[in-house]
């Protein structure tokens, strides 16, 4: 008799199968899974970040990176410093402009009111305060030749025309300075070798006319006089004439109206006028803000094509 399975064997035996078998496509789907793949990409990152030369190589793909954005802020920080200086020295020589022309037509005011004043006489002219200039100031003075040398003033322009401004030394008392007489303005020959003769004054005379001091250059006043007479010199420096000449002489110069002698006498105080100086300040100041607006105009140009790139 054969004997019968056991239910309960068979039933027991094909669950074990089926719990111990696989899928069919269970190693594809274990492989693909997305887990596996994060998890894998994650381990692979993780080992990236801890290489030293994978770190390298980050930073210095960062450092290319950030080099030409330093190198730009750099450039415009320069453009725009560079901008701020130019624009401030502009602004600042049209108002250099406006104080000399006020300074000008202060001074011009001074010089109407000492022509309006009465006359100084030579003892007036020396005690006069030396911090206070004399231009401008008539004087009257009886005047001695004692020597009839001749300095001539280089390189002075008259009309168009170049020459020299001829000056001599006289004496009006014994006991004090000398006064230095300008005698009017001479032409230059073509040859610089020819010097022109002079009319010095030579006999006594009674002088009437203004008196004025020029200011010495600082980049050049040395007399630099030549030999022989008349004299050339190249700046009217008084201390120097008076140590050529062996004599004190007085702080001014004396330009006569009444000598007789055909010469012209120049008379330019101030070399330029207030509204002289008001032109010039007008252009200093337009070129500031020309200046401004290009740079302005520059400026928004260019961040206009970086806004459309």
């Amino acid at each position: 008799m054969t004997p019968v399975p056991n239910a309960t064997n068979s039933n027991s035996t094909t669950n074990t199968e089926k719990s111990t078998r696989r899928p069919k496509y269970w190693l594809i789907s274990t492989l693909f899974s997305p887990f596996t793949m994060i998890n894998r990409a994650r381990a692979k990152l993780n080992s990236m970040n801890s290489s030293s030369s994978t770190k390298t190589n980050l930073k210095i793909n960062k450092a290319d990176m950030a080099l030409p954005r330093v190198k730009m802020n750099l450039a415009w920080l320069f453009v725009v410093l560079s901008t701020v200086v130019v624009f401030s020295i502009l602004v600042k020589l049209g108002f250099w402009q406006l104080e000399r022309a006020q300074y000008k037509a202060h001074w011009q005011q001074q010089l109407t009111n000492r022509q309006a004043a009465s006359v100084l006489s030579y003892r007036q002219l020396l005690n006069f305060p030396k911090d206070e200039p004399l231009t401008g100031f008539k004087l009257k003075a009886a005047v001695t030749p004692i020597s009839t040398d001749i300095f001539l003033l280089d390189n002075q322009v008259y009309k168009g025309k170049v020459g020299y401004l001829a000056l001599q030394a006289v004496q009006v008392n014994e006991s004090e300075p000398w006064l230095l007489v300008e005698l009017g303005f001479i032409a230059a020959s073509m040859d610089r070798a020819k010097l022109p003769s002079v009319t010095a004054i030579t006999a006594p005379a009674m002088l009437e006319g203004r008196v004025y001091q020029k200011q010495l250059n600082p980049m050049s006043s040395e007399l630099m006089p030549e030999a022989g007479w008349p004299k050339r010199i190249q700046n009217l420096n008084i201390p120097q004439l008076s140590e050529q000449l062996n004599m004190p002489l007085a702080s001014a110069v004396l330009q006569p109206s009444n000598l007789a002698n055909s010469y012209s006498h120049p008379w330019q105080p101030i070399p330029l006028s207030s509204q002289k100086h008001h032109g010039y300040a007008v252009q200093w100041f337009s070129m500031a803000g020309v200046f401004a607006l290009l740079m302005g105009y520059l400026l928004f140009r260019t961040l206009k094509q970086q806004h459309n790139k």
